[in-house]
C-alpha cells in the first residue's frame, strides 16, 4: 500500500463508515485516487463462463451499488466487476447506522438492506459504461414486493442490454424472508423466470447465483443440482454469515451480514463442498474473506474460477485487487501452473 493509501484510509477510518464509503466512492468517480490501471499476464488471463477477462480478481457487488464510480473502477486492476444490487424500484434500505467496522477482526457487518437508486437510474448508467473488461449486476428485490420472484426477472429486462453477465441474490441475509428463496421449490421457479427473460435478450447472457454460506452439505449439492438443470453459468460462493464466532470487536453483535477475515474459512468450506458437488460442470467465484494473493490462490486451489473482493478493501485499500493479481501470478509461477483454469480445484481436498 503507498503512502497515499495509507493517508486516505486513516481519515477515512476516523468517519462514520458509510460516511467513509460514500466518500470513497466520490473520490474514486472524481480520478483523486491514483489506480495501477490493467493487471494481467499470459498466467492471468483466463475466462469466465465465455467471458474474456485480463484477471480472475473481480469487484464483488454492494461496493459500487449504484453504478457510480465505473470509469475509476475498471482502472483499479480488476478483472471484472459486479455492481448492484439493483431493485425494481429505489429504496432507501434499513435505518441507519447499518454498516459497523470490526477493525480487531478485519471484517464488516452491514443491514443495508438493498438500498439503490432502482434499476432504472442504474441502466441509464450502465449504457455509458467503459468496455474495457465485464461488469456484471447484481439482481434484488424490493422489501415491499407482493413478487419478489418476478423482481428479479424485471430487473434483468431492464438493464440486461448493458451488462455482460447477472446474479441472482437471494442470499443477502438483510430483506426479511429473502434467503426463502433459496429453497428447492422457490428457486427452481425463481430461475426460470430469470432464465425465460435471459433468453428473450437480443445478446443473452450469462447468469449465476449467489449463495449464503450457511448452508448445510445437502442443501450446498441440492443449490448445485438447480442450478446446472436451470442451464446458469455458475455459482458465486459466498455472500455474507449470520454467524459471530470468534469476533472480539465490540460490534460483533450488531444484526446483519458478517464480511471479512472471520468468513475466509466458512466460505472457502462452503465453495470446495460446491465444486464436489458439480465436479466441474459449473464455473464458481470465490467470495469471502480474501485480503491477500494467498487467499486467492487458495480459493482457486479449492476450485474457483475466479474470486471477489470486498471487505478487505476497507482495511487495504483499492490498489489491493492490481497486488493480489500480481501475486497471484506469482504463486502459479511458482507451482507451474501456465494458467488459472490449471490450478482450479487442486487443492480441494484441504477443505472438505
Amino acid at each position: 500500500m503507498n503512502l497515499i493509501e495509507r493517508a486516505g484510509l486513516a481519515a477515512l477510518h476516523r468517519m462514520d463508515p458509510e460516511a467513509a464509503h460514500g466518500l470513497s466512492l466520490k473520490a474514486l468517480s472524481l480520478g483523486l485516487v491514483p489506480l495501477p490501471g490493467l493487471v494481467t499476464s499470459p498466467r492471468l488471463a483466463c475466462t469466465l463462463a465465455g467471458m474474456p477477462l485480463a484477471n480472475p480478481v473481480g469487484l464483488a457487488a454492494g461496493f459500487d451499488k449504484n453504478a457510480t464510480a465505473l470509469g475509476a473502477l475498471a482502472r483499479a486492476g480488476f478483472g471484472f466487476l459486479e455492481v448492484g444490487a439493483a431493485t425494481p424500484l429505489p429504496q432507501p434500505g434499513n435505518p441507519k447506522p447499518r454498516l459497523f467496522r470490526l477493525s480487531e477482526d478485519r471484517a464488516a457487518i452491514n443491514r443495508f438492506g438493498f438500498n439503490n437508486d432502482g434499476m432504472q437510474a442504474i441502466a441509464a448508467r450502465l449504457k455509458a459504461r467503459p468496455r474495457s473488461l465485464p461488469i456484471g449486476l447484481n439482481l434484488g428485490a424490493n422489501k415491499t414486493s407482493a413478487d419478489r420472484a418476478a423482481d428479479f426477472a424485471h430487473v434483468l429486462a431492464a438493464c440486461g442490454p448493458s451488462v455482460d453477465f447477472a446474479t441472482v441474490n437471494v442470499s443477502s441475509p438483510n430483506t426479511e424472508k429473502l434467503r426463502d428463496l433459496q429453497g428447492p421449490a422457490a428457486l427452481t421457479a425463481l430461475l426460470a423466470r430469470v432464465m425465460e427473460v435471459r433468453d428473450g435478450l437480443a445478446a443473452p447472457i450469462p447468469v449465476f447465483l449467489k449463495i449464503a454460506p450457511d448452508l448445510t452439505q445437502d442443501e450446498i449439492a441440492e443449490i448445485g443440482e438447480i442450478a446446472l438443470a436451470a442451464g446458469l453459468a455458475g455459482i458465486i460462493a459466498t455472500n455474507t454469515t449470520l454467524s459471530r464466532e470468534g469476533l472480539k470487536s465490540a460490534a460483533a453483535a450488531e444484526m446483519g451480514g458478517l464480511s471479512g477475515a472471520p468468513l475466509f474459512e466458512k466460505s472457502t468450506r462452503v465453495l470446495a463442498q460446491l465444486s464436489q458437488a458439480t465436479q466441474g460442470r459449473l464455473p464458481l467465484i470465490g467470495v469471502g474473506g480474501i485480503s491477500t494473493a494467498e487467499q486467492a490462490y487458495a480459493k482457486i486451489r479449492a476450485g474457483a474460477s475466479a474470486v471477489q473482493l470486498y471487505t478487505a478493501m476497507v482495511y487495504h485499500g483499492i490498489g489491493l485487487a492490481g497486488r493480489i493479481a500480481q501475486g497471484l501470478d506469482a504463486l502459479l509461477a511458482r507451482d507451474g501452473f501456465a494458467s488459472v483454469a490449471a490450478a482450479t480445484g487442486t487443492g480441494r481436498a484441504d477443505w472438505l
